[in-house]
């Protein structure tokens, strides 16, 4: 277990801690919200491709969630029957079930990194762990802007965060489409079950990233706040250029008579 610990803090936390301190030691006026920001950023491009993998992997199994509740359900009395027929779903739509899981793995000691830099950073504590060629700031100033005490709990900063959570949330809703009247459409009720969840899901996570935003540091919040807001700019990128990609694929299969 201590030769685990020592190879995370080698690679993972004493890489991370040593650049938010020389973040702090180059900006003007060694402002620790900036250098926080700076930080998620420089993790961000890091793990992009990571990032981008985790979340087409969720996006395309929500576009064949109704397909995979009509397969349960069908076969709900064949366990055996219903394996089979998933991993053929999963095949003919060319989607692995556990790629969005993987990359969120291997995120994993990052992101406890950064929250681990980030409470020691905020506490001026861990500094005998910088690196010979990081200046030892002695203290490091919580106070970000000249007025926000980032080493405090900030009910606003909390807010956003669960509003972005939020934004983040909704866009990786798949839309069902419109019921129509009278008809018994097959799968409409896994449909609406599906949605009835999602909705769930979309207001309880920003209901808990504000509970939990309101009892941490508001530098941990600072980073979830704009990691979120960037996972989601993330996202409406990776969106729109799907989108572009089937309009000009629906061009050519179905061009102008």
């Amino acid at each position: 277990m201590s030769y685990i610990i020592y190879v995370y803090n080698l690679i993972f936390y004493q890489p991370t801690f040593n650049f938010l301190v020389w973040l702090y030691n180059v900006l003007p006026g060694h402002d620790i919200g900036l250098a926080i920001v700076l930080l998620t950023l420089a993790i961000r491009i890091l793990l992009f491709p990571l990032f981008y993998q985790s979340i087409k992997s969720q996006k395309a199994l929500q576009d064949i969630q109704p397909k995979i509740d009509e397969v349960r359900k069908k076969y709900k009395n064949d366990q055996q029957k219903q394996a089979s027929e998933m991993m053929g779903l999963y095949k003919n739509e060319k989607v692995n079930p556990f790629s969005s899981c993987i990359p969120l793995l291997i995120q994993f000691p990052f992101l406890i990194a950064v929250y681990q830099s980030f409470g020691q950073g905020l506490s001026s504590k861990g500094l005998e762990m910088l690196y010979p060629f990081v200046h030892n700031p002695g203290v490091i100033s919580a106070i970000s802007l000249g007025y926000f005490n980032l080493a405090q709990p900030s009910i606003i900063l909390a807010v956003l965060a669960g509003a972005a959570q939020f934004w983040q949330a909704r866009m990786m809703i798949t839309k069902r489409p419109p019921v129509i009247k009278g008809k018994d459409i097959p799968g409409s009720a896994d449909e609406n079950m599906m949605a009835a969840v999602n909705k769930q899901t979309l207001y309880f996570l920003p209901i808990f990233t504000v509970i939990i935003g309101i009892s941490l540091p508001s530098g941990l919040t600072l980073y979830w706040l704009f990691t979120t807001i960037l996972m989601a700019l993330q996202q409406l990128w990776m969106f729109s250029h799907r989108k572009k990609a089937e309009a000009e694929n629906l061009k050519a299969n179905f061009p102008k008579i």
